[in-house]
């Protein structure tokens, strides 16, 4: 598990980065909520994740039932976390740092124990 947990984890930094791009030019850029933001950025992050984690990580094959429940639980996170961020009026940048570490290891749990658990038959 420690090793499906660092090819995670690799695979992460670089959905992270691409979140944190997307949300930040969405928030500065052209002045969206958070929320919104939030939304977004995971959209596009989690899909070059899943892709990524399904072939790399856990070796499995990608469906669209895997894509769907992989991406309403942690887009849920992602609406959440935005909308705390909001009526906190948290500053952006530790919006994108505490969801970048709560999906990390909830994203891997999911991933390992659901998404991608290995049918033994």
């Amino acid at each position: 598990m420690l090793k499906r947990f660092k090819r995670y984890l690799t695979v992460g930094v670089v959905n992270t980065l691409i979140h944190w791009a997307v949300f930040l030019m969405l928030v500065y850029s052209m002045g969206s909520n958070q929320t919104f933001s939030n939304l977004m950025a995971f959209c596009v992050a989690t899909t070059f994740g899943f892709f990524a984690n399904a072939k790399w990580t856990f070796n499995q094959a990608h469906s669209l039932y895997r894509y769907f429940i992989y991406v309403t639980f942690l887009g849920l996170m992602a609406v959440l976390f935005g909308r705390a961020a909001d009526v906190l009026s948290m500053p952006p940048l530790i919006t994108t740092l505490t969801f970048s570490l709560f999906s990390l290891v909830i994203g891997f749990l999911y991933s390992n124990f659901i998404v991608f658990k290995e049918n033994k038959r």
